[in-house]
């Protein structure tokens, strides 16, 4: 550590910021690391180099990694967890944040030591042994980071030499109340140089695939979760950091410029405009933003009892209105699982929640924008997530639960095979509404296209109490997913038999 005496005669103990690793937590102590660690992964280097990841199949499983199988190393869960995520077909993992923190209950999210991966499963090298095994085995890697703020913790950044370093002289914006940490003073040229190159040290050094930039929002607004009096406006008087903004868009303009084929991700939950639009069209830089409007909106409709469904068909047909204004991921993430929310399971009507949960996952793959899904939702996990155990992996002994994961896999493996899903993920041209249910019976369809109009895929959904005949376009159709079946099925010319809470994607016959 630093020994550290400030003007006012203080003696502190700190660690070094730019620290290659730390001590195993409750340990605080930085370490002196070089890593000697051979990259093997060059082929799918030079392959992400020639890929653009807005125009390629793309769907994230969420992961953290200290419960998703519990007492593993990074080199451990690099193998159970890559056959676990090629069997399910995602194309990306995210996992919660890597570097260390010295509160496991934050689950990353208060980072003590930027550039040190956490100690708690392995060294900076055996990260990049997960990496290097998930990209050898074509899983792509992106992490989540946190430049908005950083804990109290006295060893640590936090009045690092006796006065405000890294976080904001000022009081009413040195404070994030919502979780008792500090903001960072995006404003100071060494504070900026420090985040931007972190961002780009996992980037280049860990080989990461991509960034989800973390609390976005909170970096935006002065006044985010203050009461009046409790901040200051800006030059002009308004409510937005200036000073943040200026920020993320230094952070996306060099991040891109040296690394094109990486894909920037920012967790907004605001309609900040232009949040995933390049900096010189006036945006933040951002490849992708979270669609947590779509997130609520879907969750609100599918845990209302499906005959009371009428009065919230709204919320399936107001997100396309807006879907084109940015490039969005669509997140069932670990928010929506913690802190009382309960589980994916829980959220759906009592009677027959798996049911439920097969239609919400089959809806979602069709829609635009690329799905992300939290570990342990793929085959329903019952009980709320908590970072204190593992997922219930007992429930896979249980046939329901297994059909669910079985057609997660399904999902993805026809996403990734069929254009019509993800060339026109985030262009108008690539979707059409069908029947966005006018006559309010719970009934949905719309079309999905390939950039050259040569592939089709249409989703219909029966989101009601009742069963129902659905029209469909004109021309003979195949069934290429029925989430009842969760398999291929028979033709259909002019209307199909839907069920309660059934989706089913359909190919046009030549």
């Amino acid at each position: 550590k630093f020994h550290v005496t400030t003007a006012a005669g203080e003696v502190l103990f700190k660690s070094d910021p730019f620290a290659f690793a730390a001590e195993r937590p409750p340990e605080t102590a930085s370490i002196v690391f070089e890593s000697r660690f051979e990259w093997s992964d060059q082929d799918w280097m030079e392959q992400r180099q020639a890929r653009d990841p807005l125009r390629v199949p793309f769907s994230i499983y969420e992961c953290h990694i200290g419960s998703w199988k519990k007492n593993l190393s990074y080199r451990e869960i690099a193998h159970e967890l890559s056959d676990y995520v090629t069997k399910l077909g995602f194309t990306h993992i995210e996992f919660l944040p890597i570097a260390e923190h010295p509160f496991r209950g934050s689950w990353g999210y208060q980072v003590s030591a930027y550039f040190a991966p956490s100690s708690r499963f392995g060294d900076p090298d055996d990260f990049r042994y997960l990496v290097n095994h998930m990209h050898r085995c074509g899983i792509g890697v992106i992490a989540d980071w946190v430049p908005a703020h950083f804990p109290k913790d006295d060893f640590a950044l936090a009045r690092f030499d006796g006065d405000p370093l890294y976080e904001h002289s000022d009081p009413r914006v040195a404070e994030q109340p919502d979780w008792g940490t500090l903001t960072f003073d995006f404003g100071r040229p060494e504070v900026r140089n420090f985040l931007v190159a972190n961002a780009l040290w996992w980037i280049e050094e860990f080989h990461l695939d991509g960034l989800r930039v973390d609390a976005v929002s909170s970096m935006l607004y002065l006044n985010f979760s203050r009461e009046p009096g409790e901040w200051a406006p800006n030059v002009h008087g308004g409510s937005e950091d200036l000073e943040a903004v200026s920020l993320l868009k230094e952070l996306n303009t060099i991040v891109y410029a040296r690394n094109p084929s990486v894909l920037m991700i920012g967790e907004e939950s605001t309609a900040w405009p232009g949040v995933s639009r390049p900096v010189y069209m006036g945006g933040l830089g951002f490849g992708a933003k979270w669609n947590l409007g779509w997130m609520h909106d879907t969750l609100k409709y599918l845990k209302t009892p499906p005959q009371d469904r009428a009065r919230e068909q709204r919320r399936l047909t107001f997100g396309p209105l807006y879907q084109w204004d940015e490039n969005f991921v669509l997140p069932l993430s670990h928010d929506e699982v913690v802190h009382g929310k309960g589980s994916l399971f829980g959220k759906m009507p009592a009677a027959n929640a798996i049911i439920h949960l097969r239609a919400l996952f089959a809806w979602m793959w069709a829609h635009p924008g690329r799905p992300l899904l939290f570990m342990g939702g793929e085959f329903g996990q019952i009980r709320e997530w908590s970072h204190d155990r593992e997922l219930d992996w007992e429930l896979l002994g249980k046939s329901d639960h297994l059909q669910l994961q079985d057609l997660v896999s399904l999902l993805n493996q026809l996403r990734n095979r069929h254009r019509a899903f993800w060339e026109l993920d985030f262009d108008k041209d690539g979707f059409e509404w069908f029947d966005a249910d006018e006559d309010g019976r719970g009934c949905f369809s719309f079309r999905r296209y390939s950039a050259d109009r040569a592939e089709t895929v249409l989703c219909t959904a029966n989101f009601s109490a009742e069963s129902h005949k659905v029209a469909l376009p004109p021309g003979e159709w195949k069934v290429l997913m029925d989430t009842m079946a969760a398999k291929t099925w028979g033709t259909r010319d002019d209307e199909i038999d839907l069920s309660p809470s059934n989706v089913v994607w359909l190919v046009p016959i030549p």
